[in-house]
């Protein structure tokens, strides 16, 4: 699957929802995608900071704890956390909790999806 981030706002989300219900209509196929919709560039870009894409990169590689993550970031782990909470409410990146044996649980980070589009304009 893939997840395209956008800046279009109303706009962009209203032609593109009439082109997939035209598409509909013809009974052509659609390929599955998620799209996450700012209103503008400027609402983009404080969400998808430098730090955060990097995040993002590094969690598409396999699955990572939030510590592991930390670690391979060389970041801190409480400043990991925010991020992955941001980014897990924009749908951009999803938690799963796994138990650790004899150790207790821990959360695994992993992205929406492994192909992540970037369209903005100015």
């Amino acid at each position: 699957m893939k997840l395209t981030i956008r800046s279009d706002g109303f706009e962009g989300y209203k032609e593109r929802a009439l082109a997939r219900a035209r598409k509909l209509d013809a009974k052509e196929l659609i390929e599955p995608e998620m799209t996450i919709n700012f209103e503008s560039a400027y609402d983009m870009l404080e969400v998808l900071q430098p730090e955060r894409v990097r995040l993002c990169k590094m969690a598409r590689t396999k699955p990572y704890s939030v510590s592991g993550l930390a670690a391979a970031l060389n970041r801190d782990p409480k400043s990991v956390r925010r991020d992955i909470v941001k980014l897990e409410s924009f749908g951009v990146l999803r938690t799963r909790e796994e138990i650790n044996p004899g150790h207790g649980r821990v959360k695994i980070v992993e992205p929406v999806a492994m192909k992540f589009e970037l369209r903005s304009s100015f």
